[in-house]
């Protein structure tokens, strides 16, 4: 089953907010790297890369020096402002080390539910991609917000992550988190927890150990990544969830080695 990723040609990568930021609030500048690193190896293997990319809220508020995530819609959304446009300098600046161009989109949901708006946006990531650019992500933060007749959030970039995947009829969706994969139970509090190393239906059991009480995927995390899961799994894709700390691991994962959960039908 693994090693039919080795022949995955259009990969959709994900990085998580705990994968660019170190606990302390600080930029996790050597995993940034080494991303892109790995994706302009696999571009130069002649893969097609796009990344969705968290982070920036978290960039921002390292930027402005803040201590505590605001809570105010408004300000979260400056927050956002100032950490996309912050994040996109490190990862331009990272990528061209590698001699790798890319591209920023933001997407709102209300994009790829209009078919015209849909119809463009793929046509855009298409041009970028045989363009050998690699089109890097993210939910519009400033303008996404949930209102009653027009709908502007993906929910989470988990959600737009498979989305994605499934617009540009990718082969595979790595999603990189702080978590190595799908657990029976929490790993933090349960040292009996296992790793499912293969996921072929999300089924009503898996979607309740994830909302388990006392998880600490409890809060949307896991959930959501199931979500995600069953999102590919209905297009008929893959999609691997492992842990993004070294973002190398992504050459493991198309190496056919048993890293991480993986989301395939039998």
């Amino acid at each position: 089953m693994r090693h039919t990723l080795k022949d995955a040609k259009r990969i959709v990568v994900k990085i998580g907010t705990s994968s660019l930021m170190y606990p302390n609030g600080n930029i996790n500048l050597a995993g940034i790297d080494e991303l892109a690193f790995v994706l302009s190896d696999l571009r130069n293997q002649g893969k097609e890369i796009i990344l969705v990319s968290s982070g920036a809220i978290g960039v921002g508020m390292n930027k402005l020096h803040m201590q505590k995530r605001p809570s105010a819609i408004p300000e979260q959304q400056a927050v956002a402002a100032v950490g996309q446009a912050a994040l996109m300098d490190i990862y331009n600046q990272r990528f061209l080390t590698y001699s790798q161009q890319t591209a920023q989109l933001l997407l709102t949901r209300d994009i790829v539910e209009f078919p015209t708006s849909r119809q463009n946006v793929m046509n855009t990531l298409e041009q970028l991609v045989q363009m050998n650019i690699i089109p890097i992500i993210n939910e519009n933060d400033t303008v996404a917000v949930e209102e009653l007749d027009h709908q502007t959030k993906f929910g989470d970039n988990d959600q737009l992550s498979a989305i994605v995947a499934e617009l540009v009829e990718a082969d595979l969706l790595i999603m990189l988190s702080d978590i190595d994969g799908f657990y029976s139970d929490n790993p933090l509090t349960n040292p009996d927890a296992t790793l499912y190393p293969h996921i072929s239906t999300i089924t009503t059991e898996l979607l309740e150990k994830a909302t388990g009480k006392g998880s600490r995927y409890g809060t949307g995390g896991m959930t959501s990544k199931l979500k995600a899961a069953q999102r590919v799994l209905a297009t008929n894709s893959a999609m691997v969830l492992a842990n993004g700390k070294h973002p190398k691991v992504i050459f493991a994962i198309l190496d056919g080695q048993a890293v991480g959960t993986l989301f395939k039908e039998e």
